[in-house]
């Protein structure tokens, strides 16, 4: 039995709708499922709701939690930091949860670049926007997860480094490196200075975009040491992927000292006891 509280829909890049989604979450014995499909914001983004549709998105998941035994269904967004524009207080009032990450930097939509997207997109866009200066585009990365932290406090940091799916070969830097290091290292103290939970992210795996979680093994070390919360999730974008990695993630953190995860039981946020192969209490 787990729990997964990063999952998209049909409302923004997901392929799935929300009973649909429940439906699987249910066969697999989830104990709960949160909804997070990427916030609208302006200009629209093709991966992002769109504003129209948000309070439809709410009852549908509302809906399915009336309708579905066995497993809570909570309404959360997985929502972007842009300073002054979009961050996850815009819309903690409505919502179970938010998940708060950064998929853009450097500006808004149409100016900024996206660190997620494609390789040779972001090539063209880290030499028009940054000289070809990766440490750089790290650090306006880095900085905006730790001002987001700081303004909007979100529930949950999502996919904390992702940014280093554009390192897959190394071409840019070692995690060895200092300045990566230090940077990690600020990022987490944000995160245990205002009570953040830390989401361990499968996708990159299940996806071969990257052969660890995010965040990578050793975070998760040092994320122990500092007393910081972590919750599995997989970022499913098909009902299937649900909890893909899940055992994976299981076993870095255990590898990593946790024995403890935390989730959402009755509109809380509880610890729970895990092994490899779920939930153990």
């Amino acid at each position: 039995m787990w729990t997964n509280f990063h999952c998209h829909t049909r409302y923004c890049d997901g392929k799935h709708t929300v009973n649909e989604i429940t439906d699987e979450a249910v066969r697999l014995g989830l104990r709960a499922i949160g909804f997070s499909s990427h916030a609208p914001f302006l200009p629209k983004l093709p991966w992002c709701m769109v504003k129209d549709h948000f309070h439809t998105y709410l009852e549908e998941i509302r809906k399915a939690d009336e309708l579905h035994e066995g497993v809570e269904v909570y309404a959360g967004l997985e929502v972007d930091y842009i300073p002054d524009v979009i961050g996850p207080a815009d819309f903690r009032n409505q919502l179970d949860f938010t998940i708060g990450s950064v998929h853009l930097i450097g500006g808004v939509p149409g100016t900024a670049m996206e660190i997620d997207g494609p390789h040779e997109r972001f090539k063209t866009e880290l030499a028009r926007i940054y000289q070809n200066n990766f440490q750089e585009a790290a650090r306006v990365y880095f900085d905006s997860t730790r001002r987001m932290i700081r303004d909007s406090r979100p529930d949950i940091i999502g996919h904390m480094d992702k940014i280093k799916i554009q390192n897959l070969h190394g071409q840019y830097f070692s995690e060895n490196d200092t300045w990566w290091r230090n940077e990690i290292e600020l990022t987490l103290m944000e995160i245990a200075r205002h009570g953040c939970i830390l989401e361990v992210n499968t996708r990159g795996i299940y996806q071969k975009k990257y052969p660890t979680t995010y965040p990578s093994p050793w975070v998760l070390e040092r994320a122990h040491k500092l007393g910081i919360r972590v919750t599995i999730s997989s970022d499913a974008h098909v009902k299937t992927d649900l909890v893909r990695e899940f055992t994976t993630a299981a076993h870095v953190l255990l590898q990593a000292g946790y024995r403890e995860i935390h989730i959402l039981s009755a509109g809380k946020w509880i610890s729970q006891r895990f092994n490899e192969q779920g939930l153990t209490g």
